[in-house]
């Protein structure tokens, strides 16, 4: 009876998420949980690979000429011909151009070399300007170009370096994928994007991603990981890698959410760094940092100081508003300090290496991004 009433718990609680929290299925396709799995739509489901690059219905896995094709040499066309491109160094190439309406709902890809040297964006009907801009390992939480694993909703990493994305991006007219390599050496790209032809509500708003990066922060200065965007929307998610420059710890910084007109003060005040990624007292468990994953928040990522050239501490943090999204009608900004602890119980400002992607949906049109930093200041060693 015991056992009986476990699985009651656990279905019902699966049942009430996949249906109210992962966002019941509606009759356009969209926003699939595990409450409205059974619930069939008129949806078109399409996917662009290097084995389709159109995503064009029964014309996947024709190649004969791929970059693998000596390997099917014995066995030919549909034999695993093209399951990658190549991309030259210093050049950018379009991953996907999709007639809409639509949405992409699951992506996956495994870029070789600098991650910091691949820029992915998206470009929603046929808008000039890309509402994601970012380097393709800090959009995937992995801003240090080194693997570690991660386990979230919206977000996933897996051995060896596969990464995943699940945030639900629609359209109306047109996407367009594109993606740069900016390195001096050419790279692979294995990559697939899934998505849905369908009509899209009116309330549906448009994925936005922003990276930034300061290095070395001001002294007391604040990081801004968003700043001038303008419209209705709600903001999403937060990304950072924050390398440490000074001893200690160095999470003490409040986070703070300007919206609407809001000025010298915010309306959304966090108490500490630690506890808006929803840890606490410094993610310390028995003298060292504990590294965490979980569906909306974690601190998957921290790279040690091995006594030689890796001399920095350094961490991944990821914090998902999916449960709690942060409203704005008109204009949101997000900041957050960097805080240490100097003698006498006294806050020092930090001047460390942070970058941030800030994730949000909005109605078009958005505020031009800031200038991509060139290379050399995107680089981490």
């Amino acid at each position: 009876m015991k056992l009986l009433s476990v699985n009651f718990i656990f279905f019902f609680v699966i049942g009430f998420f996949g249906e109210s929290v992962l966002c019941q299925e509606n009759s356009q396709g969209l926003n699939m949980g595990l409450g409205g799995l059974s619930r069939l739509s008129k949806a078109k489901s399409r996917s662009i690979s290097p084995e389709n690059f159109t995503g064009e219905k029964g014309k996947a896995g024709m190649s004969t000429d791929g970059p693998a094709k000596d390997a099917a040499r014995d066995l030919g066309q549909g034999w695993k011909v093209s399951p990658f491109i190549r991309v030259k160094p210093g050049t950018a190439i379009t991953l996907a151009e999709i007639s809409g309406p639509g949405a992409i709902q699951h992506i996956w890809m495994t870029p070789t070399g600098h991650w910091r040297y691949s820029i992915i964006r998206f470009y929603w009907d046929g808008e000039s300007t890309p509402s994601v801009e970012a380097p393709v390992g800090d959009f995937f939480a992995s801003g240090w170009g080194g693997y570690a694993q991660l386990s979230s909703l919206p977000v996933c990493v897996n051995p060896g370096s596969a990464f995943n994305c699940y945030w639900e991006m629609p359209f109306r007219k047109s996407c367009k994928v594109t993606f740069e390599n900016i390195d001096e050496k050419e790279m692979t790209l294995y990559y697939q994007i899934d998505y849905t032809l369908t009509e899209i509500p009116n309330d549906a708003a448009y994925f936005h991603a922003q990276f930034r990066r300061v290095n070395p922060l001001p002294y007391k200065e604040v990081y801004t990981i968003v700043d001038g965007v303008k419209g209705w929307g709600h903001y999403v998610g937060t990304y950072l890698a924050w390398g440490v420059n000074n001893t200690g710890w160095w999470g003490e910084g409040e986070i703070k959410f300007y919206m609407d007109g809001d000025k010298e003060f915010p309306t959304i005040c966090g108490t500490g760094t630690e506890d808006y990624f929803c840890g606490s007292y410094n993610f310390d468990v028995k003298g060292k940092y504990q590294e965490f994953n979980t569906p909306y928040s974690g601190l998957h990522q921290v790279i040690r100081p091995d006594g030689l050239y890796e001399s920095q501490q350094r961490f991944g943090l990821y914090r998902w508003h999916i449960m709690d999204p942060v409203r704005f009608e008109s204009d949101l900004k997000i900041t957050i300090q960097a805080l240490g602890w100097r003698s006498g119980s006294r806050y020092l400002p930090l001047q460390d290496d942070i970058s941030s992607v800030a994730f949000w949906y909005q109605k078009e049109p958005h505020a031009p991004f800031p200038k991509l930093p060139a290379k050399d200041y995107l680089e981490v060693r």
